[in-house]
């Protein structure tokens, strides 16, 4: 469970206080703000937000990965909450810092950890969403096997401006090759 691995040779691994500058330098972008409750502005807050990470894997109410390029730099994080054991479902969520975007990271990281959560947690249906104006995230979706299921309207808030959002999920039983691209 502390590691997995990708066929694009990724690593995903839990967050280590010495990935403060990589969560650093993925925060730093103004959008950013919106993926966390607490500011991650300087060293202390990433450190925050990492042990936040090992608080949730240790009580087991939240799985997050970081994912290691070759260099041993975390490239994105990809994680999984709000488990629900009742009807074995779960919310993932995924980030990658400005430098790694358009390497496939965050697809191999989702691919990985949705085999995972399947294989390892039991469970039976992933669900993310992703803000409609966000088209990048929505290829990430789509290149990790997770189907469109539809718009929910004016559910995100961020300021004045409320945003649509675009539901996707995977099933347990869903073919591994399925691209929705």
């Amino acid at each position: 469970m502390d590691e997995l691995t990708t066929p694009e040779g990724f690593l995903l691994r839990p967050w280590l206080p010495d990935d403060a500058s990589a969560v650093l330098r993925a925060f730093a972008p103004a959008e950013m703000d919106r993926q966390t409750d607490r500011p991650v502005d300087d060293r202390s807050g990433a450190l925050a937000w990492i042990a936040e990470r090992a608080r949730e894997r240790g009580a087991r109410t939240g799985y997050s990965w970081a994912v290691v390029g070759e260099e041993g730099e975390a490239l994105g994080c990809v994680a999984l909450n709000v488990v629900n054991r009742t009807h074995d479902t779960g919310w993932v969520s995924y980030w990658t810092t400005e430098s790694a975007r358009g390497r496939g990271v965050a697809p191999a990281g989702v691919r990985a950890l949705a085999r995972w959560a399947f294989d390892g947690l039991g469970l039976y249906r992933l669900e993310l969403g992703h803000r409609t104006d966000n088209v990048a995230s929505c290829r990430v979706a789509t290149r990790s096997g997770f189907a469109p299921e539809g718009i929910e309207r004016a559910k995100l808030r961020y300021g004045k401006v409320r945003y649509d959002v675009e539901r996707h999920a995977r099933l347990a039983d869903d073919d591994d090759d399925v691209n929705f691209d």
